[in-house]
């Protein structure tokens, strides 16, 4: 499965958002190999770039080429549990048990 980090530019914000998801991984005691994270400007984002993409909420409106279901809202980008709750709802989603 492909994460996208997305930011604005695709520098630090979106780097630190896939760090977080990267650790969170981790810590959730899933296969990290089945997980592809890459971090990317809002410009480069297209439907196929990813699974899934996780964007500072203010941002969403910035995607509009990418399909609802598959944007990852966060309210908080510096908030590890507000990535942390993103996360386990797609893990969940897609039936991927975690810690």
């Amino acid at each position: 499965m492909k994460f996208a980090c997305v930011c604005q530019s695709g520098l630090g914000t979106s780097f630190m958002v896939q760090m977080n998801i990267q650790s969170l991984l981790e810590e959730s005691g899933v296969n990290i190999d089945n997980f592809e994270l890459e971090h990317m400007d809002v410009g480069s984002a297209t439907p196929d770039a990813a699974d899934y993409f996780f964007v500072e909420a203010t941002l969403v409106s910035a995607l509009p080429n990418i399909p609802t279901e598959k944007i990852m809202p966060l309210q908080s980008i510096i908030d590890k549990e507000v990535a942390r709750e993103a996360l386990y709802k797609v893990l969940d989603e897609n039936d991927i048990s975690h810690q």
